[in-house]
């Protein structure tokens, strides 16, 4: 056994790691590195000790306010926050976007980021995420910026949080609490709320903290009582556990009858034969604002993540006449707690009935690819895998071209678009028209003035090809669907013999 490399050699090759502009000083002396050898080989797939021994804090990530009137306007009291993630897999670039992301995701929720660092590690420590000794230099990185809040990367189970909490001294939280906050801020709608209300009691079950008997509240055993009746009862704890359990259980019934409306609805839209368009695609990649000039709806937009929740549908019209409903669902990320996925199941709903899906991605982020993975996850959760689809490359002003070129190679059927500037809209209104589901009847009528509704019907609901008013009635060419070929069927030109 031999030692790889002298401590020199081993910093060089983790300053190489780390490009100039990403590397940050480790936090404290390096050890020693070295690692076994056997035969020229290395003894498994280890990372180096010099990169398991280091916090990276990553620059860019503080959003301190200098200005005091900004401050005030931002109601100054936010809470503080430092972030620490994980890095198991990927490059170190991944890393830092995912870190990025989670600072977004603290700003949308209004915290003041303070500080980023990630530990390199091929997982994350089973009792404090980061490990012990990295956790009590997080604790000193805390005290130094004044921060009061610490949000971890990922999903923590109830020991992590626990241990991570008693070492570090301030508010833990991590990454599906975050959202499950976000989510809770932005839901508007009856609906909204209850299904936000349910993920956050899913949650919050298991990583309830109690302290043993001392909370115990059902003593038994006084002059009042009877046989088994004496005893410690029920503890603070238990009867926290079950009120949640009564909530959940309430709140799954009131889910469950607002969604019978919304399918009633759904069945209207059906029933009328009139094709459907869902917009999904990752947070904050412009799908209100692609809905709004599409539609001219109105909805808000704001350049925030989760800024829509609520479902909404509006009916648009292609370039040859056909109406359509088109409907924006709430945003997608990487790593969406499964408690929302379930909870918002009824909502997602519109993507999975939809006839066709305008997948927004963002083209000016970083990682599309990613984006458009994490939201093809969550589609396949709802059971939409069977729509057609169409990616929407969004932002392309702002973009970098060969991005654009490799998302539109790599994506067959894929168009780049801006909604901000109306770049590609035209386009994009023709291709959906070129992929909604046409009817599948064409027909000839001659229809009578007095029935009126029947052309009305096959505007609406077919497609016409041709109409020309006679002195007999409205003569017409359409596409339509079974129910209404069968109205339209007693008008039609008898066959010459």
């Amino acid at each position: 056994m031999t030692s790889s490399s002298s401590p020199s050699q081993d910093t060089k090759r983790f300053a190489h790691d780390y490009p100039e502009g990403l590397r940050a000083d480790a936090l404290m002396e390096e050890d020693v590195a070295w690692s076994h050898e056997i035969d020229g080989e290395r003894d498994g797939d280890q990372l180096d000790r010099s990169e398991r021994a280091a916090l990276r804090r990553v620059a860019g990530l503080s959003t301190e306010l200098e200005d005091v009137t900004e401050v005030e306007y931002r109601q100054l009291r936010l809470e503080r926050v430092v972030l620490v993630g994980v890095w198991t897999t990927g490059t170190a670039r991944d890393a830092d976007n995912s870190l990025a992301e989670l600072a977004a995701l603290a700003e949308t929720a209004g915290a003041l980021v303070l500080d980023g660092v990630i530990q390199r590690r091929s997982e994350p420590d089973a009792a404090t995420y980061i490990g012990s000794g990295k956790a009590v230099e997080l604790r000193d990185i805390v005290i130094e910026t004044g921060a009061d809040t610490v949000i971890c990367d990922g999903e923590l189970s109830p020991g992590q949080l626990i241990h991570l909490e008693d070492v570090v001294k301030v508010k833990v939280i991590d990454r599906t609490a975050l959202i499950l906050d976000i989510f809770a801020q932005h839901a508007k709608s009856r609906e909204g709320k209850a299904q936000v209300a349910l993920a956050q009691m899913q949650y919050m079950l298991p990583r309830l903290r109690g302290w043993g008997q001392s909370l115990s509240r059902q003593m038994g055993g006084g002059k009042g009582g009877g046989l088994a009746t004496r005893g410690p009862g029920e503890t603070k704890i238990e009867t926290d556990r079950r009120r949640i359990r009564e909530k959940m259980a309430k709140m799954r019934r009131e889910i469950a009858d607002m969604k019978t409306g919304r399918d009633i609805k759904r069945q209207e839209r059906r029933r009328n034969k009139v094709p459907s368009v869902a917009i999904a695609g990752y947070t904050n990649a412009g799908k209100s604002s692609l809905l709004n000039r599409l539609t001219g709806a109105g909805v808000l937009v704001e350049n925030a993540l989760f800024a829509t929740l609520d479902p909404t549908v509006r009916r648009a019209e292609t370039p040859s006449g056909r109406l359509y409903t088109l409907a924006d669902t709430v945003g997608f990320v990487r790593h969406l707690p499964h408690h929302l996925v379930e909870a918002f199941r009824s909502t997602m709903e519109e993507v999975g009935d939809s006839d066709l899906i305008l997948h927004v991605v963002d083209g000016s982020h970083p990682d599309p690819e990613e984006q458009l993975a994490a939201v093809r996850e969550v589609i396949t959760d709802v059971g939409a895998t069977g729509v057609p689809e169409i990616v929407v490359i969004n932002k392309a002003d702002a973009a970098d071209p060969l991005t654009l070129q490799r998302l539109m190679r790599i994506e067959k059927r894929s168009i780049a678009v801006s909604a901000r500037t109306g770049q590609g809209i035209e386009e994009l209104l023709a291709l959906i028209d070129n992929e909604l589901p046409r009817p599948s009847v064409e027909i000839e009528a001659l229809v009578p003035y007095t029935h009126g509704k029947l052309v009305a019907r096959a505007h609406d609901e077919g497609e016409v090809i041709s109409e020309e008013h006679t002195p007999e009635g409205t003569l017409l060419k359409a596409r339509v669907h079974e129910e209404l070929a069968a109205d339209l069927t007693p008008y039609a030109p008898a066959p010459l013999a």
